[in-house]
């Protein structure tokens, strides 16, 4: 199956946005309401992942595959805090304790998410069978596969957008 460009998936995500009825506007998307119908993943209509494009599989060994990195590019806590407030907002979530959510990379940093970006972050619950402990494991084994050379970075970053709870299986690698 050919792979799709970048840039091409962003104009696509930018445009099922604007079906959707959200706007987009320096990098952020601003719903009426996302769905909490898709959890323990995010509503791909407000949440559809974004990447940076820093990090490519000819640039790996110098930015996700050295230990630290994801600190250089990871926002701070008050952007993170502040955005986390208003997605609890537009999921609609009962519970309005941030500290009951992690204000999550979709597209994880240590496989090349986009570190600020609005369509990237969601807030994952971190109550419920399947939190954000359990997508940190699944992270950290993809990156791992992808710095070992046995997955590409193209493919481990299609198997947590599909779907994060079966990407490890679906490489091969659970």
């Amino acid at each position: 199956m050919p792979r799709i460009s970048r840039s091409l998936v962003t104009a696509l995500s930018s445009l099922a946005l604007a079906a959707a009825g959200l706007t987009v506007a320096a990098g952020t998307a601003h719903a009426q309401s996302c769905s909490q119908g898709y959890l323990p993943l995010p509503d791909p209509s407000c949440q559809p992942g974004d990447f940076n494009p820093d990090v490519t599989q000819s640039t790996i060994g110098s930015t996700i595959c050295v230990s630290g990195w994801t600190a250089t590019v990871r926002p701070s806590s008050s952007y993170t805090t502040a955005l986390k407030k208003t997605q609890i907002v537009e999921y609609g979530y009962t519970d309005t304790s941030t500290s009951d959510y992690e204000e999550d990379h979709f597209v994880p940093l240590e496989l090349g998410g986009a570190p600020k970006s609005a369509l990237n972050l969601w807030p994952e619950p971190e109550y419920g069978t399947t939190t954000a402990a359990n997508k940190d494991t699944v992270e950290n084994k993809l990156k791992k596969a992808v710095c070992a050379g046995t997955v590409s970075l193209a493919d481990a970053q299609d198997a947590i957008v599909t779907d994060w709870t079966t990407a490890l299986s679906n490489l091969g690698l659970s």
